[in-house]
């Protein structure tokens, strides 16, 4: 179906945003996380590949190890730690094999004005109690989605291809964003700290995965945005 539908409409550039991103989901369903996040990555790079079109893939930071206090390089080895993590890896893969002109993108921590994200799920929990319970323990980069789409933009009129960390400048733990999100929303409730350990979740979660967008900067530039700046535009938008 996928083949037919590229070679019938031959676009230029092909845009792979599918995922099953559902990551304590992908634990007990391991061969739907397979299909869609690597699988279908496969089938869209050998249907692009044969028309000729530039593929964007977007990754994730799920697919490096999560330890460590260093930014990760786009170059770093991935060492996913979790199904779905394992999946989007071998998505990438599978892109690398069989596409020949791929942009693999590389963000963290996304969050857009579609659809379920990390922001819309503070401030309804945040509107329906008193004190919210975050961890103070997972640090990453927080990233409004249209910095990502813009990048994405200047990627696709070059021939730069390869693989890009995408994410927005500076870093924070869960607890901090969820912190920033409150206040710049100013709904009335309480942030609590807490360790991973303490809210357990089916699926691994990374302890560290800031990004550093140094093959972006070298490319195209990093326009990227500083995690605090690019949420509070967003939270003036849906407020």
């Amino acid at each position: 179906m996928v083949k037919s539908v590229i070679s019938k409409i031959r676009p230029d550039v092909v845009v792979n945003a599918a995922a099953y991103t559902n990551v304590d989901a992908c634990e007990t369903n391991e061969k739907k996380a397979f299909e869609v996040n690597a699988f279908g990555a496969k089938n869209l790079a050998i249907a692009a590949e044969e028309i000729g079109a530039k593929l964007v893939h977007i990754s994730s930071d799920y697919v490096f190890s999560g330890e460590g206090n260093t930014p990760f390089k786009d170059e770093d080895k991935a060492s996913p730690q979790s199904v779905y993590g394992k999946s989007k890896k071998m998505g990438d893969d599978f892109v690398k094999e069989f596409s020949s002109k791929y942009f693999i993108v590389r963000p963290a921590w996304v969050y857009g004005y579609k659809g379920k994200n990390f922001v819309y799920t503070i401030m309804e929990l945040a509107k329906e109690k008193e004190v919210v319970t975050v961890v103070n323990d997972q640090r990453g980069n927080p990233t409004n989605v249209e910095d990502i789409v813009y990048h994405i933009l200047k990627l696709i009129v070059t021939d730069k291809y390869g693989v890009y960390n995408c994410s927005g400048h500076g870093e924070c733990s869960w607890y901090d964003f969820a912190c920033e999100i409150i206040k710049l929303s100013n709904i009335p409730s309480v942030i609590k700290p807490c360790s991973s350990n303490e809210y357990k979740r089916q699926a691994k979660r990374p302890s560290y995965s800031s990004l550093e967008n140094k093959n972006l900067s070298l490319a195209v530039g990093d326009d990227m945005r500083y995690w605090k700046d690019a949420l509070k535009v967003f939270i003036e938008k849906v407020m």
